[in-house]
Order: structure tokens, then C-alpha cells, then sequence
């Protein structure tokens, strides 16, 4: 029997995407930290939603590695483990060398206004001393590759790949340090503007080896904030 899709299952859809991409961005801008307790009325309270669709989203999250279900204890934000950081960031490799090969000349060219800008934030974020307003402007310059590159696959895993980062992050990388370093960020776009792609995925390459090197692997650093307050500052 061919399955009708109603109005209302669109509407319920796009709410549980909503939840989801609020509690994706809380996460991926460390308002959210590792191993934190999601409490289900709370993301009503603070989303305007319905509990149902809480629980969607919150089985969503859980399918991508963002969240945990515990069976009596409810749903956490992932902690991964210092192998999963190895491995998502192996992965990252992967992923971004193919985003940046996508990326010809004439893109740059045509997405230059949004790059510029973009350059321009990072250079004032970099300059200032809020490490959450800088790992959330770090972060974006990745994002604005594979909103470039065209492939809507790539952009999908790539989505992935950056909230479970941001969890490793906010785990496992030294207070002492950015997230992202601005001049590497510079690089990249450099080479892409002379079309040579081939020396901006080395320099993508060289620029995750130096993200990666910047963890400690063995260290816990997660601290719990709070998640109605980190819902409505989305």
C-alpha cells in the first residue's frame, strides 16, 4: 500500500528537525557538554515543544553518536572515547579532502562575498578572548567549505562529523589553545583562489594532523552547564 504523506506528519518532521538542529548547534557550540543530562521537559520548556517530538529527536541524536539513551536513566550528551576522537578525526580527513577537491576556482569566485565576511569574523573573534565565540567562528569556516562543495552527501556526513568533534573538543583539547587556527583557515582559501587544489587539501591535511595534535587524549575535561539556558541562548 503506498504510504500517504500528510500535512501533519510533514509539520511533525520538520518540529523534530527543528529540536534536533537546536540541541546540534547547543552541542557543536559547547553550551552543551559532554556526558550532560538531557531532560526532556526541560527542551519542552525551552524549545516550545512537544514532548513527543522530543523524543524523536532525541532517538535521531541517538542514531548519529550525538546522544546516549540509558534504559531508566534518560538521554545524555555522547562522551566519546579518545579512539572514537582518533577515528573521527581520520574520518574528517577523508571527508574534508573530498569537500576541498570539489571546490574549483570559479567557486570561490562566486561564494566570495560570503567568504570574505566570514575571514573578516574570524580575524575579530581570534583577537578577542571568548574561547566559546571562537570555537563556534572557527568551526563555521569548515561548515562554509562544504556548503560550497556542492555535494549534499559530503555536507550530510560532513554535519555529523563537526557536532561529534565539537563533543572530542570540548573533552580532550587544552585550554591553552584555539579550536581552529585563523592563518591555516587563510591558507586554504589562498590556494583555492590560485586553483590549486592539490596544495589546498595538503594544507587542509596538515591543518586536522594539527587539530588532532592539539588533544589530550587521556583527559576528561567536561563540565555541566545548563541546558534550558543553553537552548534559549540558540
Amino acid at each position: 500500500m503506498k504510504k500517504v504523506v500528510t500535512k501533519a506528519s510533514t509539520n511533525k518532521q520538520k518540529e523534530i528537525e527543528r529540536i534536533i538542529s537546536s540541541l546540534s548547534r547547543a552541542i557543536a557550540q559547547h553550551k552543551l557538554k559532554p556526558g550532560q543530562r538531557l531532560v526532556e521537559a526541560q527542551i519542552v520548556d525551552a524549545l516550545n515543544a512537544n514532548r513527543n517530538h522530543v523524543q524523536s529527536a532525541l532517538q535521531r541524536l541517538a542514531l548519529q553518536h550525538i546522544v546516549k539513551i540509558e534504559p531508566n536513566r534518560g538521554a545524555f550528551v555522547a562522551q566519546p572515547s579518545s579512539q572514537e576522537a582518533r577515528e573521527i578525526f581520520a574520518t574528517r580527513r577523508i571527508v574534508e579532502r573530498g569537500i576541498v577537491e570539489s571546490i574549483t576556482k570559479e567557486t570561490i569566485q562566486q561564494n566570495w562575498d560570503k567568504i570574505e565576511a566570514h575571514m573578516k569574523n574570524e580575524e575579530d573573534a581570534t583577537q578577542g578572548n571568548d574561547r566559546q565565540v571562537i570555537v563556534s567562528t572557527l568551526s563555521q569556516y569548515h561548515r562554509l567549505l562544504a556548503e560550497m562543495c556542492g555535494n549534499t552527501v559530503l555536507k550530510e556526513i560532513f554535519e555529523n562529523l563537526m557536532v561529534r568533534s565539537s563533543l572530542i573538543v570540548a573533552l580532550y583539547q587544552r585550554n591553552d589553545v584555539p579550536s581552529c587556527q585563523h592563518n591555516e583557515h587563510q591558507d586554504i582559501i589562498d590556494a583555492l583562489v590560485d586553483g590549486n587544489q592539490e596544495l589546498a587539501v595538503q594544507v587542509m591535511l596538515q591543518h586536522l594532523q594539527h587539530l588532532e595534535s592539539e588533544l589530550i587524549l587521556d583527559n576528561n575535561q567536561a563540565q555541566v552547564t545548563d541546558l534550558v539556558m543553553a537552548l534559549k541562548e540558540i
